[in-house]
């Protein structure tokens, strides 16, 4: 579960790390509930790997929504939720030192600190396609579609209530 987080996490380094040079709708980001679909794939020596995750994203400060892959990871900034539904287990975990890898959100605060592996393909006023390089013979394309941007709503959507699961669910609480 948690490989397939990093690269979902991997992505939105790619989507704040182009804010930098002065794209207007990454510019609108901080102070916004910021909706968006995103499709990742990675290529390895110039050529696609067959690998292409899809799902939708939330960010609201250090909140955050991301669902992919059959997986759901809210965080309220506080506690982090891993949901998988289909094999039915929670990880609730105590969001501690956090940084760009473990919490998307953080990659809005600190985008600028990317801006030297990114190549951008495409823009527009609600959709974004970059590459980031990851290492010399990996990179991570990132299409991102639907961006759209909202007045903050608070963090309750970004909680879970674990009483809400079926009683078949295996529930991992690390806090």
């Amino acid at each position: 579960m948690r490989s397939i987080f990093t690269g979902l996490t991997a992505f939105l380094v790619s989507l704040t790390a182009f804010a930098q040079g002065g794209i207007p709708i990454l510019d609108r980001v901080p102070g916004h509930r910021v909706q968006f679909h995103y499709t990742y794939s990675l290529a390895k020596d110039g050529k696609p790997m067959t690998q292409v995750t899809d799902g939708d994203v939330t960010v609201e400060d250090n909140a955050y929504l991301l669902s992919g892959l059959g997986l759901e990871v809210r965080s309220d900034g506080a506690t982090r939720w891993s949901v998988d539904r289909e094999a039915e287990e929670i990880l609730i975990e105590k969001v501690e030192k956090e940084d760009i890898f473990t919490n998307p959100a953080l990659f809005i605060a600190s985008y600028k600190g990317y801006m030297d592996r990114i190549r951008v393909n495409a823009s527009s006023k609600d959709s974004l396609d970059v590459t980031l390089v990851l290492d010399e013979d990996t990179s991570a394309r990132f299409v991102l579609k639907g961006i759209a941007f909202q007045e903050p709503q608070g963090k309750s959507d970004f909680t879970f209530d674990v009483k809400s699961l079926p009683d078949s669910f295996v529930i991992t609480d690390l806090r």
